[in-house]
């Protein structure tokens, strides 16, 4: 589709012409459920595939506020946080958090994902997306080790004072695996579904080899690296210590991550559920390598350093529980200490079976399991409001709802995922909408208005279970 025709078509779209069919669902929620969706006319991106979805979930669901809460949720990111245009002829897009004016690499993959099995049926909507690989790979190629950046290439960060070295146009610079992981994700899921070669030019080719490159350089076998980040603060968990490499670590081959996806600093530098997630990460590299640019030497490099980071996790990763055996430790030293807990933030040990790292029947991954959802881990929470995994990020007693949807998204169990919806349903507290967090024991209390990941991917698991488990919806 060219730009004019993209044009005309997002303007039909904003006219309301191709949502009338849905209308009627919108009204039915009115009088049960207040209106709290953006409306219309202020949407950054109207998408007929979403609209058909949300359509199709308020028919076949049996439970209306989850109807509601699905129809807000779903669409949130493109009704909130995209900014689409076109570049020298290609589609941009452009991806805030919610309540950040900046794209982190991980949300923007994270908020578009659930929306890659509609891009057959909608164009706009995989231009979109394209759009998002696009620029990610602009902000790789500005610096492979930033977090999250900004649209306009010069502006400073309030951070740019971090020790570190800051550039115009990063909004932060915290050196997280899973930063490069999820554009690779996005890449290599975009063109599985598509078969779109077009984002995939000298550009791209050019990042991911970065990619590798980069988590070479963090497996530090015979020096720190150039990475290193200092920061002027009073949080404990916004600081790398020992001259901003962190605390040492033996070079086993696992790769190193001075930031957990929470962007909370790691305890020890070896986050073996990103490392995990790299594994995956180079291996679809490898493959978009191998089919894309048939460059067998550069898929050959990502598949032994993948093989190398997989033999470590084999050799590092698991560790003895005195109750529930052998579990997969969330982050280790190579010298043989191990920390024991999980965060809600993606990647989570949680998570590896959403991840596509492990299988959810893994001996090792249910014992982990098990284990996660306890009183044995330390920031595992359960109150008179739910039950659920935080993290350090927001502190002790509060609840991720991230966490209760990667629950049920890697449960085989139905009761287990009815609860899980139950609890989401409960924490909305009146708003409409998932948050950050909410106290354990009150709702009603919780950070952050505007999280465009948790909602959308909370649209995910009720759309997938439309799919696969209609019973828990009822």
């Amino acid at each position: 589709m060219q730009r004019n025709d993209f044009i005309r078509y997002t303007s039909l779209l904003g006219a309301g012409a191709l949502l009338r069919p849905f209308g009627l669902f919108a009204q039915k929620g009115a009088a049960d459920f207040p209106v709290v969706r953006t409306p219309l006319a202020q949407r950054k991106f109207r998408s007929v595939a979403v609209e058909q979805a949300i359509a199709r979930f308020h028919q076949q669901a049996g439970n209306k506020e989850l109807c509601w809460l699905f129809e807000n949720c779903f669409p949130n990111t493109l009704d909130t946080t995209v900014d689409f245009s076109w570049t020298d002829g290609r589609p941009d897009t452009y991806v805030i958090t919610g309540d950040i004016d900046a794209m982190w690499l991980r949300d923007s993959t994270a908020q578009v994902w659930p929306y890659l099995h509609l891009v057959k049926e909608d164009e706009p909507l995989r231009l979109l997306i394209a759009g998002v690989i696009n620029r990610q790979v602009k902000n790789i190629l500005l610096d492979p080790y930033a977090n999250a950046f900004y649209k306009d290439p010069a502006k400073l960060s309030e951070w740019k004072d971090d020790l570190t070295e800051m550039k115009p146009g990063i909004h932060e610079r915290k050196w997280e695996i899973d930063s490069l992981c999820y554009p690779v994700r996005l890449s290599y899921h975009y063109w599985r579904q598509t078969g779109d070669t077009l984002p995939f030019d000298a550009q791209w080719k050019k990042a991911a080899q970065l990619i590798v490159q980069t988590f070479r350089e963090q497996q530090r076998k015979t020096h720190k690296g150039p990475y290193h980040f200092e920061r002027r603060t009073s949080w404990a968990t916004d600081g790398v210590p020992l001259g901003g490499y962190g605390y040492p670590a033996k070079p086993v081959g696992l790769i190193h991550s001075m930031f957990r996806p929470s962007d909370d600093a790691t305890v020890f530098p070896f986050l073996i559920p990103s490392n995990f997630f790299a594994v995956v990460s180079l291996r679809q590299l490898a493959e978009l390598a191998k089919a894309i640019y048939s460059d067998t030497a550069m898929a050959a490099d990502a598949l032994a350093l993948a093989t190398e980071v997989e033999k470590a996790l084999q050799q590092y990763a698991v560790v003895p529980h005195p109750v529930f055996g052998k579990v997969y430790a969330y982050e280790v030293n190579g010298y043989g200490s191990h920390h024991l807990m999980d965060d809600a933030n993606v990647p989570s040990l949680l998570s590896l079976p959403y991840l596509g790292a492990v299988s959810a029947k893994d001996p090792v991954y249910v014992n982990t399991r098990k284990f996660l959802l306890s009183a044995d881990n330390p920031f595992f929470f359960k109150g008179k409001a739910g039950e659920g995994i935080g993290g350090p990020h927001a502190g002790v007693d509060l609840i991720w709802p991230l966490s209760i949807i990667i629950r049920a998204l890697t449960s085989t169990d139905t009761a287990e995922i009815r609860r899980c919806i139950a609890i989401l349903q409960w924490s909305h507290a009146g708003t409409g909408f998932m948050h950050e967090t909410f106290h354990k024991d009150d709702a009603a209390k919780f950070t952050r208005h505007w999280f465009a990941w948790a909602n959308t991917i909370f649209g995910e698991l009720l759309y997938k279970m439309l799919e696969e488990r209609k019973e828990v919806l009822g």
